[in-house]
């Protein structure tokens, strides 16, 4: 066997948490993993594809909530795995409870969601729905993870306490490209709770965000503020931000937003939470 191929097993053999959750997967026997394309439920894919072959396949839920830029990438990084990939559509924006955009609206999101996959694993045969769902999603604001339990959704890297940063290092370990990707969420997201969820608005912001992408910011969102698009980037990369404030005053206009402003705290993943925590 290859070194690159054998590195996996010994790098689990002094690990504890790694050998449970690969321990786990493997236990399991046949999985659907629910895949975003993000750098968690990549790892999982990996590691079922590593432990079940064939029968270990990826699904991705489509819908207007998710960039097209995410779907793309969550494509070419199953063809790197090498496992099946299936898409199909949820319709969560539908559901007259997410658009109204409560701080639930996670729930009843990941709960449409997580219908259609155990619908989709019925259909074909498999016992088992996997997430990316890590140790440290357990401290914020995150009604999608009661969602997850309720449908019986299980969360192997949860369960082994495998947070972010261990889930980065045995990412680029194991050769995955995306193993730095800046985290990522749905577009509904950047709507404040209590502002209603429209394709719309959806449509906006992807729009907004891609131009950003295109001036060559990496970790970035673009909060919809009615009018205004509240622009958050890395700290490291708000004097640039700057220097190009007529080029995104321009893209954001053409998304459909009359002013721009540039958010000084940096971005901030699930800043929109702050308005729920306690001062």
């Amino acid at each position: 066997m290859p070194l690159r191929k054998a590195l996996p097993r010994l790098l689990l053999m002094n690990d504890p948490a790694r050998r449970r959750t690969s321990d786990l997967i493997r236990d399991c026997q046949r999985v659907l993993v629910a895949f975003s394309g993000g750098i968690d439920s990549t790892l999982v894919l990996r590691l079922a594809y590593q432990e079940l072959g064939q029968n270990a396949v990826a699904v991705t839920a489509v819908s207007p909530s998710l960039a097209r830029s995410d779907l793309e990438a969550s494509q070419d990084i199953a063809r790197e795995i090498g496992a099946t990939h299936e898409l199909i559509t949820s319709s969560e924006t539908e559901d007259p409870r997410y658009q109204r955009n409560d701080p639930q609206r996670c729930y009843f999101c990941k709960s449409n969601v997580y219908q259609s996959l155990i619908d989709y694993a019925g259909r074909e045969g498999f016992p088992w729905i996997l997430d990316g769902t890590n140790a440290d999603d357990l401290g914020d604001h995150r009604p999608g993870l009661r969602a997850a339990r309720e449908h019986g959704v299980r969360s192997p890297l949860q369960e082994a306490g495998i947070g972010k940063e261990a889930i980065r290092t045995w990412a680029r370990e194991l050769g995955l490209s995306n193993w730095n990707r800046p985290a990522n969420a749905c577009l509904s997201s950047r709507v404040p709770y209590g502002s209603e969820v429209t394709p719309e608005k959806l449509a906006q912001i992807e729009q907004a965000e891609a131009a950003l992408r295109k001036l060559g910011f990496r970790e970035l969102r673009v909060r919809h503020h009615d009018q205004v698009a509240r622009i958050e980037v890395g700290r490291d990369e708000l004097p640039r931000a700057v220097e190009h404030g007529e080029h995104i005053i321009s893209a954001m206009k053409k998304a459909g937003f009359p002013y721009a402003t540039l958010d000084l705290a940096g971005f901030r993943s699930g800043s929109m939470n702050d308005t729920l925590r306690k001062k």
